[in-house]
């Protein structure tokens, strides 16, 4: 693998790291199914890419992406919380829905960024090429989105979100208002969706609509990675571990498609997708039945 495709995966990593963030959120706090993430991440992109492609201020646009996606978590909560709608069926319908409605958005199946100005080409320091700056200022960006959500999820709003997710009857027993809680956390899952959404259409050059397919299997992917490699219950780890098992997913992904002796290509993407989680998922496995055979 040479130095740029090295350096690219990292940069899809890290932003695939938000979209596990916010899968990391539904799937594990919130114990709900969230299929929304497969259109909220091109909503995201797509609202960003209109706004900048129009002459909007990147930032402004990115924060509008956040927003749009943070609306369509909502919805999907509130047609689960409210409509009764099963938490499956509801994210089902929604992800359904806004595949039409990011064709509208964007008039069309893609809208390009070619010449336009992203937050990368404006926080790109001088002298250093896009290829080394963009990952930098991503890595920073989840840090960032890291903390916050560390903070949020210590806070009393925060551990009743929790609360919720491991025993939604104790939680309405302490006072808890539960509906809510699955409102906010589904809000915040997918406001991270779109925010990697909207920073995806930035270092691609624009959105294209089938950019949303597979991506609850990337989060989930990236997440299960993580667990695998930094179990931990503590939250300031977990989403540790869901940050490096985004970068570490991508970087298998590269590793693999860019190795020749193998011959993958990059139609093989899915099929590398489904080997990586199928390990993934029985490493925890093999460890538990090691420990178990080991003389104490």
């Amino acid at each position: 693998m040479s130095f740029f495709s090295f350096l690219g995966a990292i940069e899809i990593g890290l932003i695939f790291s938000l979209v596990a963030l916010g899968v990391f959120i539904s799937f594990r706090l919130l114990r709900f199914p969230d299929l929304t993430v497969d259109g909220s991440f091109p909503l995201g992109g797509a609202v960003c890419a209109v706004l900048i492609s129009s002459g909007t201020n990147p930032w402004l646009a990115t924060l509008a992406a956040t927003a749009v996606g943070a609306c369509a978590g909502l919805l999907t909560g509130w047609l689960n919380v409210k409509l009764k709608i099963m938490d499956l069926l509801a994210s089902i319908l929604v992800m359904i829905a806004l595949y039409s409605i990011n064709l509208r958005i964007m008039g069309g199946p893609n809208v390009p960024l070619i010449n336009d100005a992203t937050l990368f080409t404006m926080l790109q320091p001088e002298g250093m090429p896009d290829y080394v700056a963009r990952p930098l200022i991503l890595a920073v960006i989840v840090l960032v989105a890291k903390l916050a959500m560390d903070w949020f999820f210590s806070t009393e709003r925060g551990l009743a979100i929790r609360a919720t997710g491991s025993n939604a009857r104790m939680a309405r027993a302490q006072g808890v208002n539960t509906g809510a809680m699955i409102l906010l956390g589904m809000a915040v899952s997918n406001g991270l969706v779109g925010l990697g959404g909207a920073l995806f259409v930035q270092t691609q050059g624009g959105s294209d609509i089938s950019m949303g397919i597979g991506t609850i299997v990337i989060g989930l992917a990236a997440v299960i990675v993580g667990e695998s490699m930094l179990p931990s219950r503590r939250i300031i780890y977990a989403t540790l571990a869901v940050v490096i098992g985004a970068v570490v997913y991508r970087f298998f992904i590269a590793a693999a498609l860019n190795s020749d002796f193998i011959g993958l290509k990059a139609q093989d993407l899915n099929l590398v997708t489904a080997v990586l989680v199928a390990v993934a998922l029985v490493i925890p496995q093999l460890k538990h039945k090691l420990s178990k055979r080991k003389p104490r």
